[in-house]
């Protein structure tokens, strides 16, 4: 019986995956063979040796110290993808009330209160809320994976120019891509041109602070910054200053902060982006199929610390090995297992920076020894049999 721990509430949906003859859930860390998380900070807590994988059950982790997990051979994954249509969604409401003043418009009627005259009021007054429209505007999509492609072609169906920039931007997610989208080679092209930016984008060493000063002086006058990304995304200090000045004309962001709160120009929602019953649902089954497939058959499907490895299963048993990503390694596990005269029937592995995952199927089920040996090798940080 394996142990999982939820440190968060995760969706019924996601946890009615789990077969109960071989899960159970349970409240002690010390007792978790995996995790399910959402937004618990777990930057301070202490892994016990059993623990083998945390999975998000959402897209960010910067709540996870990738580092150490790496370090103590646990998988992290996370669920693109799964939240990608509810941020969309929330991406185009913030669209529409960037560039019509909905919100004052509402708070003024509210102040009215009960008004016989508030039919006349309206017509009169209204004109004080005149806004733009989205169309014919240019929207700069930075970031285009999952939610980025789909915001860029839901802009382009409102018949808005859309340009975008990833330099990482897979073959896969290419194809999803409508044709209508201009893809720009360099960031600042995208600042320059675009009436609208947008932020999905992953915050990294690389990305902290990218709407800096710098960037948002290179931005169109009046320009409008959503972020739906990561805070951590955007200079706040920076922002504030641009609005003061008026070159930035709105800042609205799901990530709200002391320094941005009550600042004229900036509109804040609560974080708000994956906060959909089909969000929270889609996050926790996805999340959940990715454990199973990895405690049971050591497939790897989304991980943040390893690339993707899957094998069909074959032989009658198999190794699963995290290790670092160092010169002659596979050449020394297989040559363990050829030493000992097992013959490995299937072989994959992968590396991802400085470490790699090797799945090996063999035609022996008596592995456990080989297994132990294995793990107590240099640059090798866990190692698992499956039978």
């Amino acid at each position: 019986m394996l142990n999982i721990q939820c440190l968060n509430k995760i969706a019924e949906a996601g946890l009615a995956q789990l077969p109960s003859d071989r899960y159970q859930l349970t409240d002690q860390t010390a007792d978790a063979d995996a995790i399910l998380v959402r937004s618990a900070d777990l930057k301070e807590l202490v892994f016990p040796s059993k623990l083998k994988v945390i999975a998000r059950a959402g897209a960010g982790t910067n709540n996870i110290p990738i580092s150490r997990c790496s370090e103590a051979g646990i998988v992290v994954f996370n669920t693109p993808g799964a939240n990608a249509n509810a941020v969309k969604e929330l991406v185009l409401g913030a669209l529409v009330l960037s560039c019509r003043p909905v919100i004052p418009a509402v708070n003024w009627i509210a102040s009215l209160g009960i008004d016989p005259q508030i039919t006349q009021r309206t017509e009169k007054e209204k004109s004080r809320f005149v806004g733009t429209e989205l169309k014919g505007k240019t929207l700069g999509v930075i970031g285009l994976g999952a939610i980025g492609i789909q915001i860029a072609n839901l802009a382009v169906a409102l018949e808005m120019r859309v340009i975008g920039y990833d330099p990482y931007i897979s073959v896969d997610a290419a194809w999803k891509l409508s044709r209508e989208v201009q893809h720009e080679e360099k960031l600042e092209s995208v600042l320059k041109k675009a009436d609208f930016i947008t932020l999905h984008v992953p915050q990294n060493a690389k990305t902290q602070n990218m709407i800096n000063a710098e960037a948002l002086a290179l931005m169109k006058n009046k320009a409008v910054l959503l972020n739906f990304a990561r805070g951590g995304l955007v200079e706040e200090s920076a922002v504030v200053t641009a609005l003061a000045e008026k070159q930035l004309r709105r800042y609205i962001t799901d990530f709200p902060s002391p320094q941005l709160a009550g600042q004229s120009g900036v509109t804040i929602i609560p974080h708000l982006g994956a906060s959909t019953e089909e969000a929270e649902e889609n996050c926790a089954v996805m999340a959940v199929q990715e454990l199973i497939d990895y405690l049971e058959n050591g497939n790897i499907r989304h991980s943040v610390n390893l690339p993707d490895v899957v094998m069909e299963r074959s032989g009658q048993a198999r190794i699963c090995c995290f290790h670092r990503n160092v010169p002659n390694m596979l050449a020394h596990i297989s040559g363990m297992f050829s030493k000992k005269g097992i013959n490995i029937e299937n072989l994959v592995n992968r590396s991802q920076g400085d470490y790699a995952y090797t799945l090996l199927d063999v035609d022996t089920a008596e592995v456990e020894r080989i297994a132990a040996e294995l793990q107590e090798q240099e640059d090798i940080l866990r190692v698992r049999p499956l039978f």
